[in-house]
C-alpha cells in the first residue's frame, strides 16, 4: 500500500474525509476509489459513496478478498444509514466470515455491529443479543468499543433497563473522547438525551405530567394497575394483558383507568369507543356487551363494576390505577417515531421494521404529508421520507419491542 492511500486511510480512521480526499480525489484504482467511497459517505454523498464502493469492489482482484469484503461493509453501512434495511444481510455475513477468516478482526467486528444495529432498529431485541454476546470489545480500537456501547445502550434503552443503559453510554462516551471523532462523539450525546427527555405522559386522578425512561421504569415495577397506552396493554407489576387487537376494550379501560378512583357516564363511553355523540338503546346494549368482554379479559386484574352514571374500574390487587400515554398522541405516532430520527426513509424499509404493509405505511404517509408532519424527496422507488424531529422527546415507546411483563 502506497504512502498516499495510508495517509487517506488515517485521515478517515480520525473523522477527516476532506483530508483524505486531498489525496486521493484524482485516483481510480480500486484502494483509492474504496476510500473515496468511505470519504463520500462521511460527508453524507450517499449515493456518490455507493457508487464508488461498487466500483472499488469489482476493481479487486480475486486474490483480494478482504479488501471486497471490506468494501461491503461500508456499502452495508451506508445502507443502514440511508435506511435501506431491504440490503441483503447473508451478504454482509459473509464478508463478515471472509473477514474473520483472514484476521481481519477489526473490520469483522464492524460487521457484526452493523448487524445488530439493523436488528434493533426492527425491534428483534432477542436476536440483537444473541448476535451482540459473543464480542468483546476491549481489545478494539475506542471507535469500535463506543460503537459497541452505543448498541448496548440502545438495546437497554428498549428494554427499559435505564441504568445499564446509562452506564454504556458513559463509556461510550469515554471512548469516543478516546477516538477524537467529532460525529461519534455527537451520536453517543445524542443518545444520552433520550434518558433525559419526556418519554411518556403520566395520566393520574385527573392530572398529567411527563415521564422519563427511569421514571417509566419505576413505574412498571410500581403495585400500581397501569392501562399502557403505548403498547395498548394493561398491567400490574405481575401479568400483563394485551388489548392490541382490541381498539374498543382498549378505549374502554383507557377511559376507566383516566377517570380512576370515580366513574365514566355511559354516553362518555359510548363516544369514547364507538365515537357516538349520544348513547340510543343500541349503544347502551353495545356497550354492555363490550363491558362484558373487557371483564371477562380483565378478571385476574381488576373488575369493572357498574354505578348509577357508567362505569368504574376495582384493581383486585394494586393501590392505584393510572394511564401511561404517549408523550404526544398522534394517529401514526409510530411511523413518525421512526422518521423523528432524521434519516431519510424508504416506505418499504417503514414497512419492514413496523411490521405492517407497504400500502398501509404509503397511506399513513400520505396522510401525514398532507397535514405538513413529514417530507419526501425523490420520485418511485428513489423516494425518500423525513420529518426533523420533535424537539425535547425521546420516541423509545413508540417503537416496535417487547416491554416487561408482554
Amino acid at each position: 500500500m502506497d504512502s498516499l492511500i495510508t495517509a487517506a486511510a488515517r485521515a478517515l480512521a480520525t473523522g477527516d474525509p476532506l483530508g483524505a480526499l486531498k489525496r486521493i480525489a484524482l485516483r481510480e484504482d480500486a484502494p483509492a476509489l474504496a476510500l473515496r467511497g468511505v470519504a463520500m459517505a462521511q460527508l453524507g454523498e450517499l449515493d456518490r459513496a455507493k457508487a464508488l464502493l461498487k466500483r472499488a469492489a469489482r476493481g479487486f482482484g480475486p486474490k483480494e478478498a478482504v479488501a471486497r469484503a471490506r468494501c461491503i461493509v461500508a456499502e452495508a453501512e451506508i445502507a443502514l444509514a440511508s435506511r435501506d434495511l431491504t440490503w441483503p444481510a447473508k451478504v454482509l455475513d459473509q464478508a463478515r466470515v471472509t473477514l474473520e477468516e483472514h484476521g481481519d478482526k477489526g473490520n469483522a467486528a464492524h460487521a457484526r455491529y452493523l448487524e445488530v444495529r439493523r436488528l434493533l432498529l426492527i425491534g428483534r431485541l432477542d436476536e440483537a443479543e444473541g448476535r451482540l454476546a459473543g464480542l468483546d470489545p476491549a481489545p478494539f480500537p475506542p471507535a469500535l468499543m463506543a460503537a459497541h456501547e452505543l448498541v448496548v445502550a440502545g438495546i437497554a434503552m428498549r428494554r427499559l433497563r435505564t441504568a445499564a443503559a446509562r452506564a454504556a453510554l458513559e463509556r461510550a462516551e469515554s471512548a469516543a473522547r478516546r477516538a477524537r471523532i467529532p460525529a461519534l462523539t455527537a451520536e453517543v450525546e445524542n443518545a444520552s438525551r433520550v434518558l433525559n427527555a419526556p418519554a411518556a405522559r403520566l395520566i393520574a386522578r385527573g392530572e398529567e405530567r411527563f415521564l422519563r425512561l427511569a421514571e417509566v421504569e419505576a413505574l412498571l415495577a410500581s403495585k400500581a394497575l397501569i392501562v399502557d397506552a403505548c403498547r395498548y396493554v394493561v398491567r400490574d407489576a405481575n401479568m400483563a394483558v394485551t388489548l392490541a387487537k382490541r381498539p374498543v376494550l382498549f378505549a374502554l379501560a383507557r377511559a376507566l383507568g383516566e377517570a380512576w378512583p370515580g366513574d365514566v357516564s355511559r354516553d362518555m363511553l359510548v363516544a369514547r369507543a364507538f365515537g357516538g355523540k349520544h348513547a340510543d338503546e343500541s349503544h347502551r346494549a353495545r356497550l354492555r356487551v363490550e363491558i362484558g368482554r373487557l371483564r371477562r379479559m380483565l378478571r385476574k386484574l381488576a373488575g369493572v363494576n357498574a354505578t348509577k352514571r357508567g362505569f368504574a374500574f376495582e384493581p383486585h390487587h394494586a393501590s392505584e390505577v393510572v394511564v401511561l400515554a404517549r408523550p404526544v398522541e398522534e394517529r401514526h405516532a409510530a411511523v413518525l417515531a421512526f422518521l423523528a430520527d432524521g434519516e431519510s426513509w424508504s416506505s418499504s424499509a417503514l414497512s419492514l421494521a413496523l411490521g405492517s404493509s407497504q400500502r398501509s405505511v404509503q397511506r399513513a404517509l400520505d396522510q401525514l404529508a398532507a397535514q405538513g408532519k413529514v417530507q419526501f424527496y425523490g420520485h418511485g422507488r428513489a423516494r425518500r421520507w423525513m420529518t426533523p424531529p420533535v424537539p425535547g422527546f425521546t420516541t423509545t415507546l413508540l417503537l416496535p419491542a417487547p416491554l416487561p411483563n408482554d
